[in-house]
């Protein structure tokens, strides 16, 4: 049985919410629609030419992306350009493209962590917050014999959920009254007649990014014509989200061995190294940002960072870290696809919770425009 390209995506976006991706950042369906079945889906880093042959020949319906495919807006679409003729094909093809972004970056066990893992690093804190956000509570009444229903509801949005806790409430029974006037239409009682209902409080945690799907969930499940219910800003420290991590290695150790270790562990040919004039002779404390994280240099630098791993660094950026005294790894873009196999053993984790009936598939196109000769 083929699933929902729906579904999938929202078990996808539960753990990889949009509302993570940096300002501006184009993530999310870039090509096609999620309004359809899907049987095969493909996970792939770049979306190039080559990947959607790749795509057309094994029959994927659906690819997700690292890198949004449409970064930069599209003058003209024909077929004359194998860039915009691969849009073509990806819609004569019937193929729908989504993509994650920074949200994959951002997110708690992703990009970032999964680099800090293959390096033996222990995280001890991001490289520079992004996100906060303050969590809510919901305090809604319903008839006792409704209640169990509503906390069901309110669970399945996301509200409850607490650290490894998930559909956690709780609930006060009390009296409620009232009286329905001529235009009501109550689902207990008649009009102009006092009414009391023996009523469950029901009480959830949610942050404030899932308000809009747990009322809505309240809502559907609700008895009555006009429910009752409270919506409160708590002030509980606030959950917050960072791009990039710092972390510090299991033992100190010299950078010729660190870099050496960076190339086995991300199968590297070469990468740039970048060290001030007095470089530090042992190293411990290392920030990572995946992808061009040249920009962020200056919180490796505020993070007490010995060594920075970022791509992409640019020039000039590289004689101002030097000037800084900051150490540099520059392994490149590429190594990004470590998100290939991670996400893939994570859908098929999916697959087996929800027995869907679905096959995820890794790109086997090399999409790295460079080589080390």
């Amino acid at each position: 049985m083929s699933l929902s390209a729906k579904e999938f995506i929202h078990r996808f976006e539960e753990y990889c919410p949009l509302w993570l991706a940096e300002e501006g950042d184009p993530v999310g369906l870039h090509i096609g629609t999620l309004d359809r079945e899907i049987q095969r889906v493909m996970m792939t880093l770049d979306v190039r030419p080559e990947v959607v042959e790749e795509a057309i020949e094994k029959k994927i319906d659906l690819i997700i992306a690292k890198h949004p495919p449409i970064f930069r807006p599209i003058q003209r679409l024909t077929e004359d350009d194998l860039q915009t003729k691969m849009y073509i094909d990806l819609l004569r093809h019937n193929i729908s493209v989504y993509a994650a972004h920074t949200n994959m970056d951002i997110i708690e066990d992703g990009l970032n962590d999964w680099f800090c893992e293959m390096l033996g690093i222990q995280v001890t804190n991001y490289l520079k917050k992004t996100h906060e956000i303050h969590f809510k509570k919901l305090a809604v009444y319903v008839p006792v014999e409704a209640s169990a229903a509503m906390r069901q509801a309110l669970g399945d949005a996301g509200a409850g959920t607490q650290g490894n806790y998930h559909h956690t409430s709780y609930s006060l029974i009390g009296t409620g009254r009232f009286t329905p006037t001529e235009a009501a239409n109550p689902a207990i009682g008649s009009a102009n007649k006092a009414e009391q209902v023996q009523e469950a409080r029901i009480e959830v945690l949610y942050p404030e990014t899932i308000q809009q799907q747990v009322l809505a969930a309240m809502f559907s499940v609700h008895p009555y014509e006009e429910p009752a219910y409270d919506i409160l800003t708590l002030d509980n420290p606030p959950q917050t989200f960072g791009l990039g991590r710092v972390g510090k290695l299991a033992q100190p150790m010299s950078i010729d061995a660190f870099t050496q270790k960076v190339k086995e562990v991300f199968q590297l040919d070469g990468l740039r190294l970048i060290e001030p004039q007095q470089p530090k002779k042992m190293i411990q404390t290392i920030a990572i940002c995946g992808g061009s994280g040249g920009n962020f240099y200056g919180d490796a630098l505020k993070a007490g960072a010995d060594v920075y791993i970022t791509g992409d660094v640019y020039y000039h950026t590289a004689h101002d870290m030097q000037t800084n005294g900051l150490t540099v790894i520059d392994p490149g873009h590429n190594i990004e696809v470590v998100c290939v196999p991670k996400f893939i053993e994570k859908m098929e984790e999916w697959k087996k919770e929800q027995q869907w009936d679905i096959e995820f598939i890794p790109s086997e196109t090399n999409t790295n425009p460079f080589q080390f000769r």
